[in-house]
């Protein structure tokens, strides 16, 4: 009997998994056709035991010791299929979760995360988990197929017309499982949908949640979570309902089947044409034939399995950054390009026409109200992000035809709000292209003032990050730290100094500027400090570069002063740094702190 309603998607993806263990979906193969074939043999031998008793004469023992046998072996090979599906699909789950993440984490980050938070970590987790079971099902669904197809051969070798009565409902029986198992998709799909919203907007809550404990609007942000439960249950009810309806359906169709197949039978017996045995085989073949509880059930995972592979295709389906042949890095400091960049989201503009140059081993701070683009062009000089149009070089080297490894160990990043990965403190700092050695990350976590912080945790440096509670700014000493453990020719700061007190930030600057000469720094800077401390000022303003030069040069623009005041409607928060000299500085209170 077919399996229905399989896409093909969904089947090459089932072939995918099945290739990653091979030799367990074999044995699992081996255990449900060896069940099957036991439980198929057992009526015939059971019927011709029978029919040595009723012949009368010496006990068939060879007969009742091969129905005890037959009976074990079926036992046994369904423990072992059980055992062996669970452990594959433990695997295959694996397996999955790290592929697609490894294209999530390959791929540029306005096509991996063009999903909602919520809704892509769920898919991560549920949906590879359902995926996965897909070739364990296929392949202990054989006994599914096996044993409804042998019990109407051993009906029809007993005889024909006892056969021919259970065929007659067999159109009424895959209409029935057809139906089942699209409804259980369309079903499933929906649910699935709805669990991903209630993830999102969970995520959501918990990512916002002093904003809300603030604002004192938790019961609200509860019934905005929990919203989506009415149509979770309600598509949980379509399920059951579909359930239902077609063990309710079975339970007519299925005894009407049995009781045709007795009558049959029982007539056939009469007229001699069968025996006792016969008749005792054909009942057990048509009631393995009629039960379709392993094959429901299995066609149940299976629509699941294709609901949750559809959900993973577009994750799947990313293309990593293109790579455009290997070209070789020249021994330098930094050397940085910017050649008429453009971005784009969704068709709206996020940098157009950038040019910039900034010298081998100078600084650049990023400047500019919210939304100007700057954390956008920290990304693509880094090649987080491929520019729409244009090119980004690196010591006269595109980005794109650099080798990714290689780029990655020559380009440090730290971000505002830095993830941590690893198990202790050390572990974290460690963390990157290559996991850094101990005497680098204390030299680290000095350069980045966390050394005093850290000698304060219970166990130093080998404290676990869980024992850990830090603050923002502690947080973000510890990401600059991972920064400098591993030092390329250039480092990209997206606002990582944001959190810092003043005297923090003054000490960060200056182990920054202690890399003048070998390696380039770009900042992207909210404070004035920042921008009066760096070689040069990139200005951005709408996604275009309006200016470029020094602090002091730029200072005489009063737009460009006012991208530091607070009072100006948009401004990000400035601090309390000088104005340049032979400048005048804005009215008291114009800046942040």
């Amino acid at each position: 009997m077919p399996l229905p309603h399989l896409r093909p998607s969904t089947a090459s993806g089932v072939r995918r998994l099945a290739r990653r263990h091979p030799a367990a979906l074999t044995w699992l193969f081996v255990c449900s056709t060896g069940g099957a074939l036991a439980a198929l043999a057992l009526p015939a031998v059971l019927g011709h035991t029978v029919d040595r008793l009723v012949a009368g004469g010496p006990v068939p023992w060879a007969g009742l010791l091969l129905c005890a046998a037959l009976v074990l072996a079926e036992t046994a090979f369904d423990a072992a299929a059980a055992v062996t599906g669970a452990t594959t699909t433990a695997r295959l789950t694996a397996s999955l979760r790290t592929r697609t993440a490894a294209r999530v984490l390959a791929a540029e980050p306005r096509r991996a995360l063009a999903l909602p938070t919520g809704d892509l970590t769920a898919r991560l987790t549920a949906r590879t988990a359902d995926a996965a079971s897909a070739p364990v099902t296929a392949a202990g669904a054989v006994a599914g197929v096996l044993l409804p197809l042998g019990a109407v051969v051993g009906l029809l070798v007993i005889d024909v017309w006892t056969a021919a009565a259970l065929l007659l409902g067999a159109p009424l029986l895959v209409a029935l499982l057809s139906s089942f198992t699209r409804r259980t998709a369309d079903a499933g799909a929906d649910y699935q949908r709805a669990q991903s919203l209630i993830a999102h907007r969970l995520t959501e809550a918990l990512d916002g949640a002093d904003t809300i404990r603030a604002a004192r609007t938790g019961a609200r942000e509860h019934r905005r979570v929990l919203a989506p439960l009415t149509g979770l249950a309600e598509h949980g009810r379509r399920t059951w309902t579909v359930y239902g309806r077609a063990v309710g359906r079975s339970g007519l169709l299925l005894p009407l089947l049995m009781l045709l197949v007795l009558a049959v039978g029982g007539l056939r017996l009469g007229a001699g044409a069968i025996g006792v045995g016969d008749l005792v085989a054909a009942t057990r073949y048509a009631s393995l034939a009629v039960g379709i509880g392993v094959l429901t059930g299995a066609l149940g995972s299976l629509a699941r399995s294709r609901a949750a592979a559809d959900a993973l295709e577009p994750l799947l389906g990313l293309a990593p950054l293109p790579h455009r042949g290997l070209c070789p890095l020249p021994q330098a400091p930094g050397h940085l390009e910017l050649r008429d960049v453009g971005v784009e989201q969704d068709g709206t503009p996020l940098l157009t026409g950038i040019r910039l140059t900034v010298p081998g081993g100078t600084s650049l701070a990023v400047v500019g109200r919210s939304g100007s683009g700057k954390s956008q062009l920290a990304a693509v000089a880094g090649r987080l992000l491929d520019p729409d149009t244009g090119s980004v070089l690196l010591d006269g080297v595109p980005l794109d035809g650099m080798e990714p490894a290689r780029l990655r160990r020559e380009v440090a990043y730290a971000f505002a709000r830095p993830a941590l990965p690893g198990t202790t403190v050390e572990d974290t700092i460690a963390y990157g292209p290559w996991t850094a050695p101990p005497d680098a990350v204390r030299s680290a976590a000095r350069a980045a003032r966390a050394d005093g912080f850290v000698a304060l945790l219970p166990y130093g440096y080998a404290t676990p990050l869980a024992d850990a509670p830090l603050s923002g700014g502690e947080r973000q000493r510890l990401g600059l730290a991972r920064a400098f453990a591993h030092p390329g020719r250039l480092m990209i700061l997206d606002d990582a100094l944001s959190s810092l007190d003043t005297v923090t930030e003054h000490h960060v600057r200056q182990a920054l500027d202690a890399r003048a000469g070998h390696c380039t720094r770009i900042i992207v800077a909210h404070r004035l400090s920042s921008a009066a401390r760096a070689d040069r000022v990139a200005w951005l303003e709408e996604g275009r570069l309006r200016a470029t030069g020094s602090h002091e040069e730029l200072w005489a623009d009063p737009d460009y002063r006012a991208v530091f005041r607070t009072d100006a409607p948009g401004a990000p928060a400035g601090d309390s740094a000088p104005a340049p000299a032979g400048t005048s500085a804005p009215a008291a209170g114009a800046e942040a702190r």
